[in-house]
């Protein structure tokens, strides 16, 4: 199966800009030498690395000294107690969808969710619309798509969702732009 990777929380609408991805936010302090909660939001916490930097709301860049994925614990250089870490609880981090690219190896037939919004949908040779964006909802993807205007004027609706499974998703071509669907069709009419 084609696997949908979240891979920097997809939550574009969370980014200060549209080319940063939101991958983690920064919780409590731990203990007395700065360690702080690190709530990810992302598909890879492999990224989370000695030297690795991202980015806050405000533009300022942070670099982690170390991460500890079995504790979910990051410390942050300059932050080297609990006080000084505390102004960091809440903010937001953001990378790049190119350090994204860098850190983060998918597998074969995998896709970042920033690579999907904009592909066209079809299922055989019907235009069906095209992905605005990736929902989680519970443990399931699903592709938003704004349906193609021909087919609204003639009452469908103007946007409908396709789960994100190996039943309704047959292919996802990145080079060509598309992604081919069984079933699309009668998921826009149930809409």
């Amino acid at each position: 199966m084609e696997r949908v990777t979240e891979s920097m929380s997809n939550r574009f609408r969370n980014s200060p800009n549209p080319n940063l991805l939101h991958v983690a936010t920064l919780g409590r302090t731990v203990g007395l030498k700065g360690d702080i909660k690190l709530n990810l939001h992302t598909d890879f916490p492999e990224q989370f690395v000695k030297g690795a930097t991202f980015e806050m709301e405000n533009g300022s860049v942070l670099t982690l000294q170390n991460y500890n994925p079995d504790r979910e614990l990051a410390h942050v250089i300059g932050y080297d107690t609990p006080e000084a870490a505390k102004v960091l609880t809440n903010a937001k981090l953001f990378t790049t969808h190119e350090a994204t690219r860098a850190r983060c190896k998918l597998a074969k037939d995998e896709f970042f969710w920033f690579d999907l919004p904009g592909l066209n949908v079809f299922e055989g040779e019907k235009f069906l619309g095209n992905v605005q964006e990736i929902e989680r909802i519970g443990a399931q993807d699903y592709l938003l798509v704004k349906t193609e205007s021909t087919l609204v004027e003639k009452g469908a609706a103007e946007s409908f969702l396709i789960p994100y499974i190996d039943r309704f998703v047959l292919k996802v071509d990145l080079e060509m732009k598309k992604i081919l669907v069984d079933g699309g069709v009668d998921l826009l009419e149930a809409s």
